[in-house]
């Protein structure tokens, strides 16, 4: 059988463990430097837990987990869980019939907007019991339509047989799934982060400053910079509404990039209230998703792809040419502050998120930032469905052509769906994996060294195998780091394996001999060549 390993996962050399841990001390140094606290979650969560919160392309891309056992044995009693989906459709056809004949209804009044919903009242306050099927609205639709048009109109449904095995398949896959698989790994760090908020709220004092370090998974399509598993670097506030934090979070994305030394990268900034504003004001609040995605792709399908997009999802061209000042808008972050200001006027949500926007820029102009570089961007609308305030991207220098290396931003609620209210909340995450690559590519891992021994033991002689055994406890605990080669090397061939061994691993110093308990110690840089003591040998080395 040929080793291969799944598509969009990586093996990592010892090179590249050493480089990507040079990535994360950086990034941790830098998180509890600004007053951060590690936390951990599984690797895998409850799948109630994850699913739902990333909307249907999220909720796809999740790696969900079999559970052990012989589940399908006791997911399904096909026979008789098919008997009782009968029974229920049936029960609820006979109630519709009795329904329109006590009540003379007839086909004009199938479309009236009211039947459905008199039906559904008249049908509840027969059944007693609580059945699944009733609470689908959609099989009542069904049933009405095969009473009415003698068809469905996604699908043929002549007969109430035809619907119970339409059902069946349906509502048969979703049980049987739910007991095959009840765990999941975790999608990303956020979820799990208000989970564990929420679970552990009486033990954590707020405003509660944390940061993750951990794997997330995700059945994404791999390509270059994304895949399926991969590493997140978050640090999140939780019970604090003051922009400082903000502020902070760009000064804390500028120190970690100033000390990879990634000079030169932008962080770009936007807020959230100010594209509903814009949507406001040009009369296009129902679509804000849309005309937001659509300006998003600016810089890759110009001012006319995006009006096309626009035109296409139904905003009108009145409202495109209100906001034609966005498909040019340039100047420094002031001269965009105060063209949003007036752009605006009108709106109050858009007011008060230039006002946010403003502090934070003010704030960031009067501290200072000491290789990045802070920009407005009123065309950044990542995570709009989720982000309530400021919204944060990271561009790597103009120099590598790469996408987002760090993103984040304000959310109101993130702790809502599991049922603690009103905890506001700001972010921001690390792309470590692209961050990588923009290192390897710009040659800025030459300073990261592989650990290794200082000292290495060779062994040519197995008579003080004890001896140097001891040495080499004694120098540990002294926190030299310490090696002995393993294999007894006697033969010419087999004592140059032993030198090759120390050439390739770059070790400094060699204990190459022990006569009379006197190590023979070598410097590989100098040459030197030294006869010394246990203590001599200590003294040197520490």
């Amino acid at each position: 059988m040929k080793p291969s390993i799944p598509k969009g996962t990586r093996d990592f050399s010892p090179t590249e463990v050493a480089n990507r841990t040079y990535i994360m001390n950086t990034i941790k140094t830098a998180f509890e430097t600004f007053g951060f606290q590690p936390i951990e979650t599984p690797s895998f969560e409850n799948s109630s837990t994850l699913m739902g919160k990333y909307g249907e392309e999220g909720d796809r891309l999740i790696f969900k987990i079999l559970n052990s056992g012989d589940f399908l044995k006791k997911a399904d009693d096909l026979h008789e869980f098919k008997n009782s989906l009968k029974k229920e459709v049936n029960l609820i056809r006979d109630l519709i019939n009795k329904y329109i004949s006590d009540n003379n209804f007839g086909k004009d009044d199938y479309y009236n907007s009211e039947f459905k919903t008199n039906v559904i009242f008249y049908l509840k306050s027969k059944i007693k019991d609580k059945f699944s099927l009733l609470e689908d609205e959609l099989v009542v639709k069904n049933l009405l339509d095969i009473k009415f048009t003698h068809k469905f109109a996604m699908r043929d449904f002549d007969t109430v047989e035809k619907l119970v095995d339409f059902l069946y398949e349906n509502k048969r896959s979703i049980r049987i799934t739910s007991q095959i698989s009840e765990k999941a790994l975790r999608y990303d760090l956020t979820v799990p982060f208000a989970r564990y908020v929420v679970q552990h709220q009486n033990d954590i004092t707020f405003p509660f400053k944390r940061y993750q370090v951990q794997p997330v998974w995700r059945a994404d399509r791999p390509q270059k910079g994304r895949f399926r598993e991969f590493f997140q670097c978050d640090a999140d506030v939780v019970g604090s509404k003051s922009l400082w934090q903000e502020v902070e979070f760009i000064q804390l994305y500028d120190t970690v990039f100033t000390k990879l030394g990634l000079a030169g990268t932008t962080i770009k900034i936007n807020n959230r209230k100010i594209l509903s504003g814009i949507a406001e004001v040009i009369g296009a609040q129902d679509k804000l998703i849309d005309f937001t995605v659509a300006l998003d792709k600016l810089d890759k399908i110009g001012k006319e792809g995006v009006v096309k997009e626009m035109l296409s999802k139904g905003i009108t061209e009145e409202a495109i040419e209100k906001v034609e000042p966005l498909f040019s808008f340039d100047g420094s972050n002031q001269d965009k502050l105060t063209s949003l200001e007036a752009m605006l006027q009108t709106s109050e949500e858009g007011k008060s998120g230039v006002e946010e926007l403003r502090f934070v820029i003010n704030s960031i102009e009067t501290l200072g930032l000491e290789t990045a570089v802070l920009e407005v961007d009123v065309t950044l609308a990542r995570g709009l469905n989720y982000y309530t305030g400021a919204i944060f991207e990271v561009a790597a220098p103009k120099s590598v052509k790469m996408g987002s290396i760090g993103g984040g931003g304000r959310y109101d609620d993130l702790t809502g769906v599991f049922g603690l209210k009103d905890v506001s909340g700001v972010g921001i995450s690390f792309g470590l994996d692209r961050i990588y690559l923009v290192l390897e590519e710009l040659e800025l891992f030459k300073t990261v060294a592989l650990p290794k021994p200082k000292v290495i033991f060779l062994n040519f002689d197995a008579t003080t195998d004890v001896i140097k055994m001891k040495a080499i406890k004694s120098l540990r605990e002294k926190n030299v780091k310490s090696e002995f080669y393993p294999d007894l090397g006697e033969s010419n061939k087999a004592q140059k394996r032993q030198w090759k061994y120390v050439s390739n691993r770059a070790i400094e110093f060699v204990v190459s001999k022990v006569e009379n308990e006197v190590f023979i110690l070598k410097n590989m840089s100098s040459g030197e060549q030294t006869n010394c003591s246990l203590e001599e040998l200590i003294e040197k080395l520490k």
